[in-house]
């Protein structure tokens, strides 16, 4: 399966790699484009000075680890979609382009279901992603969990529960899965 990532998933550092962790374990391909990878640095400015730097190495690193994930799109293409929000069109033109079967999304409002199934797409928030690997892997998905929770602590001082970590990541059903 292919999933488009949008930014305001791979931006939050935890969920990110929550993410990314599951389509490992699925062997599920995820996409993005130049633009989405722009969006995120760009958002990362709002954390001070070091946040765009720290972003576009985390960037560097992800397109290490992902080559094949880049997409791109005629220009006309992203002209030719709709959505609620002119801003998000990109992110269509991008599923489309890249023949994903879904985009991974916090933005339910500006991706609705029916206009996506009409280009042979859905959405599915990260939530319910993880949720679905954690069903179909429990033992690698409580590893992910695990070895996240790991590197939180080792950057944060220490501290950190796998419910209270992921439930701030806005993935609280995974964080409560995880952690009965």
């Amino acid at each position: 399966m292919k999933l488009l990532i949008d930014t305001c998933v791979l931006f939050p550092t935890v969920m990110r790699h929550a993410l990314l962790g599951a389509c490992k374990i699925q062997g599920w391909m995820p996409l993005w484009s130049e633009r989405i990878l722009e969006e995120w640095s760009h958002s990362a400015r709002k954390l001070g000075p070091e946040g765009e730097m720290q972003a576009r190495g985390e960037i560097a690193l992800l397109k290490a680890d992902w080559p094949n994930a880049i997409v791109s799109w005629p220009a006309e293409m992203e002209r030719q979609v709709w959505l609620p929000d002119e801003n998000d069109r990109h992110v269509l033109a991008a599923a489309i382009s890249g023949s994903a079967d879904m985009i991974v999304t916090l933005n339910a409002r500006d991706f609705p279901r029916g206009y996506l199934r009409e280009e042979g797409l859905d959405r599915i928030d990260p939530d319910a992603l993880l949720m679905q690997t954690f069903l179909d892997y429990p033992e690698p998905s409580a590893q992910l969990a695990d070895d996240i929770l790991q590197v939180a602590n080792t950057f944060q001082g220490g501290g950190w529960t796998k419910r209270a970590l992921f439930k701030k990541a806005r993935l609280p059903r995974f964080a409560k899965a995880i952690s009965d």
